[in-house]
């Protein structure tokens, strides 16, 4: 064979789902129980933490024929054949449907036979017939409508009618099944291993009397010898192998295809019961000496398959596995069943299939054959297996010239078998070995969460550190691997005594391989291939693997450039000359020097630079430093394959090869299908690759380009002379800044809730499962998807019948990747969709992509704002103010949640609105000196021109009001309570700025505070706080503030007041006699008595006077209320007088002169 031409690649995705809440776990009962359905979290967890739980022993892909979605279904059998897990695999869906993602996962209490799952697609009802028989004979029958697929509640309910258990009567005693075919939705066939075959016949009477299934026995070894059985071990004749098909006679003939043991393909009439023919496999004539010689092993069962089928005529595909194996090619053909006829299509030839190139021993495992719709020609796909390794071959041929292409015309499928780690780490790395670890590990869609759980359980038993596993249910998986290594390496001192950061970094990397290695190993088992489908309407061919499916699209230009070296593309190798050149010059520089290179170009790709490209391109050069390194042998290869001097390099080549990368999709049909969540999951598997392909490419030009440019003797033959290097150089930073975006959002997960369609019904009484459910109600997706996936569509298949899935696929991919893209990917809309998830940390690693426009600089500002960084978070807003305040017509208000209506008034509408919403903002965030900053810009702002000025200007107010107290820069809050002009919020302020001076104790700020205008008004408050105050001791001595307000006014008659208020409450709570100092009359209440008396006594004589309420009056007759307290005077004397008696009353308490009951009075000496 000659060296293989790739035009196909896989795309490997996980079948991790991306919520915990998309798996449902149903327990099926026997015969004897009942059929409920619930849900068991315990077992569930279980299978979660084996390893060898999510690896399927059989799996296979079902497409439904009369329904369009979902169409797809992959099955797999899992944990010892007792669970057939169930899922779909639609790549789009209809306009307005909800995916289906749930997995269904049915346990059986007994292992099912694997080649005994069969599925039907009833015409009459869109759901999916599914028949299963177990080790025990008994046929479990599951009828599933699509909602079962989309809804949770299917579990909470039930499976009720949905499920039917039979035991076939034959099955009981002496016949064992070993496949199970649906013919239809009421008739199914169960070929034996004594080599007959059961048909089982539904029961349509709805008579319960009756069983539910009517059963056949047919047999090739006649009819007595069928009633004695076997012993369960395959006979001769038994059936392999097996296909049912009517030829497409409308349901007059039910023929089934049956390849046996003995290396023959037996023909049945179902209807009848008989054996229309028998021939050999490769319709040779075989001596009956040498059976065993061509016997088949019953395990190899994909031997046949059909195409072209209609009109009593089908073409079936034949394969003998025996020797190096080949392919036969029949021309079948019926009336009604009664008659059969086949024929040989190349009696002549020998299609022996070729196997990959290598020493290796390569086994054919499955085919398929497929015609292409509005097409003579054919295509045949061949699935090889090496152990766990596995390869694709495809041939596209027309039926007459299939002996002249089959030895020559085969195209394989690009397996990326490239075992990555990540790059070394040296003294000069900025990046911690750990982070590239975690960053390789950890990349979306590469290992499952249990296959590293199960790595890190095997690492953790290798180093001695089980005992601490339990701890990592409070941790997350990456700390625990984290600690897991950190707790193998030390950080040690070297021999002068300083710190070996050397060895420690050494030591890390060796640890980090150790467990990379045990990664590996068992992630290995998971790629074994199980089977390939195909599905012909869209062409989409797959490959079914124990843990993951490969999706095969087709390659892109670059990508055939890349993996076949040696293809001319349009008629010319001088761009594949140029790629591959680039690429491989790149690959002789070390790892220090890869790095080197990409720190210096980092920069280039996002800074803005007043440099010349020559000066640029110098920079580059000095910085890199690579040409110091790179050797003679190491450079000739490019002057080998470009010529002397470059002289194959043009500016039109380069233009070419950078056309490459801008396969952009222009589809002529409307997208008007959009991709389900696991076709979206296939574009970002798909962008991951070609992102990296294409970067690797890019990076490597940019190195060449700079080689060449500074690779000459003489100046003349300089690159610059003959081909614009400035601006290949400028492209290629245009393309490496699309790919670092787009290779940042496929490889960035976030945690987002569920749809809607998706959440469980928390109000269900009979589910066990919801409230558990509340808190596993997120998604596990990437950027790309939670940005541009509303965003990917197909047109319509029926419309669009010159274009096949692989190709879409790789389109999507490829236009996703391009700079030119259609999809447009915005930055800074990017960041606001991360805002709004409170995703910050990760939107400021999106500002070097970001424009300087104004919206854009704004966003930033919002990024740093969520983080706290309220110094750069102004700066921003305050570079923004302009762009962001000038009026604009028509406005697109587009920030992906991030804004409201609301806000969205308060922008493009002058600068006081502006900065009245930068206000707001920061007064979320508590941030409060920021507040007052853009509080007074925005006053600045407000004038006559600015509408509704006055309520601007109020509401600004008071949020430099809140701000100001909120700082305790009290001076500021006093400033603005004063220029408030709606009085009634000028009082609420002017109540709270009095509020929190007072209960900071800032009494002498507030004393010497002159509220012009408001003095009154703040005498009433301090007035009313004090007529509240009820504890003078320990509570805010309102008493105290408001009698050095009104001494510091001059009113001491208002000051005495105060004074008076304070003693007779000092004497309700009963601490008046308590001593405050070092004589016994030294007490609160005489002391007040003392200030009283000096404040009366700085007014004149005739106004040294104050009045206080007296007490209540007596209650009149025949009202039931007291009078109105009167007002009393109380001159300077009384004051006086009731000092002295005071005096005398707290001595006489000291003296014991005092009466013995309350009657008594006082006998003062």
């Amino acid at each position: 064979m000659a060296t293989p031409v790739y035009l196909y690649k896989e795309t490997r995705l996980n079948l991790e789902p991306s919520s915990s809440s998309y798996v449902v776990d149903i327990e099926l009962p026997t015969t004897g129980s009942q059929g409920r359905s619930q849900r068991q979290g315990s077992k569930s967890a279980k299978a979660t933490a084996k390893h060898d739980a999510s690896r399927a022993s059989t799996s296979a892909i079902y497409y439904r024929k009369h329904h369009s979605f979902p169409k797809g279904f992959l099955w797999r059998v899992l944990e010892e054949d007792t669970v057939l897990s169930i899922r779909t695999i639609d790549i789009y869906k209809p306009k307005k449907a909800s995916d289906a993602n749930l997995i269904l996962n049915f346990h059986f209490p007994r292992p099912i036979i694997p080649t005994c799952v069969a599925f039907c697609d009833p015409s009459d009802h869109d759901a999916l017939s599914i028949f299963v028989l177990d080790t025990a004979n008994q046929l479990y029958t599951l009828f599933l409508r699509p909602d079962s697929f989309r809804k949770l509640s299917f579990v909470e309910t039930g499976l009720g009618d949905s499920l039917k258990i039979y035991q076939p009567h034959a099955f009981r005693n002496f016949k064992h099944p070993y496949r199970l075919i649906a013919v239809n939705n009421d008739q199914l066939v169960a070929t034996l291993s004594d080599g007959g075959h059961l048909r089982l016949d539904r029961n349509t009477s709805h008579n319960a009397a009756q069983a539910p299934w009517k059963e056949s026995f047919y047999n090739a070894k006649g009819w007595f010898r069928s009633l004695l059985g076997g012993s369960g071990t395959m006979d001769i004749k038994a059936a392999a192998a097996a296909v049912q098909t009517d030829l497409g006679t409308n349901g007059n003939a039910s023929l089934l295809f049956t390849v046996c043991l003995d290396h023959r393909l037996r023909v049945w009439n179902l209807n009848g019961g008989q054996i229309l023919g028998t021939m050999d496999l490769l319709n040779a004539e075989r001596d009956p000496q040498e059976t065993g010689k061509w016997q088949l092993d019953a395990t190899q069962t994909n031997l046949i398959r059909f195409i072209g089928i209609g009109g009593g005529k089908g073409t079936c595909v034949t394969y003998s596995p025996i020797g190096a194996g080949e392919f036969k090619f029949w021309t079948m053909s019926t009336n009604d069943g009664s008659r059969f006829g086949a024929t040989d299509l190349y009696p002549d030839d020998h299609l022996v299939p070729i196997p990959p190139l290598g020493s290796d021993v390569w086994t054919l495992a499955d085919f398929n054959v497929s015609e292409l719709p509005g097409t003579r020609e054919c295509r045949i796909w061949l699935l090889w297996k090496n152990n766990m390794a596995y390869r694709v071959q495809e041939l596209t041929f027309e039926a007459p010239n299939l002996p002249a292409v089959w030895n020559n015309g085969w195209r394989t499928v690009f397996s990326d078998t490239a075992t990555l780690t990540a790059q070394e780490s040296g003294p000069s790395d900025p990046i911690d070995p750990t982070e590239k670890w975690l960053q390789l590990i950890l990349t979306p869609g590469r290992f499952p969460k249990t296959t590293i759980e199960a790595a890190l359980s095997a690492y953790e038993g290798a180093i001695g550190r089980t005992g601490n596993a339990p701890s990592r249910n409070s941790q997350g998986l990456a700390e625990s691997i984290c600690a897991a290594i950190a707790s193998t390496s030390s950080l040690n001192r070297t021999s002068p005594g300083d710190v070996d950061y050397e060895q420690f970094r050494n030591s890390s990397e060796m640890q980090w391989r150790k467990f990379y290695r045990i990664l590996l190993e068992l992630d290995k088992p998971r790629g074994e291939a199980l089977a390939l489908s195909y599905e012909p309407e869209s062409g989409m061919p797959w490959v079914v693997c124990a843990d993951n499916i490969s999706a095969i699209r087709a390659c892109g230009e670059l990508e055939r450039i890349v993996h076949n070296p040696q293809a001319e593309i349009e008629g010319s190798m001088r761009v594949p000359t140029l790629v591959t050149t680039g690429i491989n010059f790149a690959e002789c520089f070390s790892e220090s020097m890869l790095q080197g290179c990409h720190s210096v170009l980092r920069p280039e790709m996002f800074e803005e630079s007043s440099k010349s490209d020559q000066e640029r391109l110098q920079f580059v050069l000095e910085k890199t430093g690579f040409w110091r390194q790179v050797t003679d042998e190491e450079a000739a290869p490019v002057t080998d394959a470009l010529g002397a001097n470059f002289e194959l390099v043009t500016t039109l080549l380069y233009d070419e090869a950078l056309a490459s990368f801008n396969e952009t999709w222009y589809t002529q049909h409307a997208i008007e299908l959009p991709l389900t969540e696991f076709g979206r999951k296939i574009i970002v598997r798909g962008v991951q690759d070609l992102a990296e392909l294409y970067w690797n490419i890019c990076f490597s030009h940019l190195i060449l380009l700079i080689h060449m440019e500074f690779d000459y003797d003489d100046e003349k033959d300089a690159l610059h002379n003959r081909v614009e290097v400035g601006v290949i150089y400028r492209n290629l930073l245009v393309i490496l800044k699309r790919l670092e975006l787009i290779r940042w959002l496929a490889n960035t997960q976030l945690l987002t809730p569920l749809p809607k369609a998706d959440k469980a019904n928390p109000t269900s009484s009979n589910s066990s499962a919801g409230p558990k459910r509340q808190g596993e109600e997120h998604r596990l997706i990437t950027a790309l998807e939670g940005n541009v996936g509303h965003l990917l569509g197909l047109p319509d298949p029926q419309a669009n019948t010159q274009s096949t899935m692989p190709s879409i696929i790789t389109s999507i991919v490829a236009d996703l990747c391009a700079p030119a893209s259609n999809v447009q990917l915005e930055p800074q809309f990017i960041q606001c969709g991360l805002l709004v998830r409170d995703r910050a940390d990760l939107a400021i690693e999106l500002t070097p992509f970001c424009n300087h426009d104004p919206f854009s600089t704004y966003v930033q500002g919002r990024v740093h704002l969520a983080l706290k960084d309220f110094t750069t978070a102004a700066t921003y807003f305050k570079k923004a103010a302009y762009g962001m305040s000038v009026p604009q017509a028509n406005i697109e208000k587009h920030s992906s949640g991030l804004l409201d209506e609301t806000e969205w008034n308060l922008l493009f509408a002058g600068l006081p609105r502006y900065y009245a919403h930068i206000v707001a903002l920061f007064e979320q965030q508590k941030a409060y000196s920021s507040v007052i900053e853009f509080a007074r810009l925005a006053l600045q702002f407000v004038n006559s021109k600015t509408d509704d000025a006055d309520k601007v200007r109020t509401e600004l107010q008071c949020r430099l009001f809140s701000g100001a107290i909120s700082t305790s820069q009290f001076e500021l809050a006093h400033s603005t309570v004063v220029g408030i002009k709606d009085r009634a919020l000028q009082h609420s302020c002017l109540r709270a700025l009095l509020q929190r001076m007072c209960d900071n104790l800032h009494n002498s700020e507030l004393v010497n505070l002159t509220f012009p205008g408001l003095q009154n008004a703040v005498d009433e408050i301090l007035a009313q706080h004090c007529q509240d105050t009820v504890d003078v001791i320990t509570g805010v001595p309102y008493h105290q503030i408001l009698y050095a307000w009104r001494i510091k006014r001059n009113d001491y008659r208002g000051a005495a007041a105060v004074l008076l208020d304070r003693i007779q409450k000092l004497r309700q709570l009963g601490e008046g006699d308590q001593v405050t100092g070092d004589d016994i009359l030294d007490t609160a209440v005489t002391r007040q008595y003392l200030m009283l008396i000096n404040v009366l006594s700085c007014v004149d004589p005739k106004q040294a006077w104050i009045t206080i309420k007296g007490p209540a009056g007596p209650v009149r007759p025949g009202t039931g209320n007291p009078d109105i307290a009167k007002r009393k005077v109380v001159t300077l004397a009384d004051i006086r007088k009731e000092y002295q008696d005071e005096l005398d009353r707290i001595a006489a308490i000291h003296n014991d002169q005092f009466g013995f009951t309350a009657d008594d009075e006082m006998e003062i000496l």
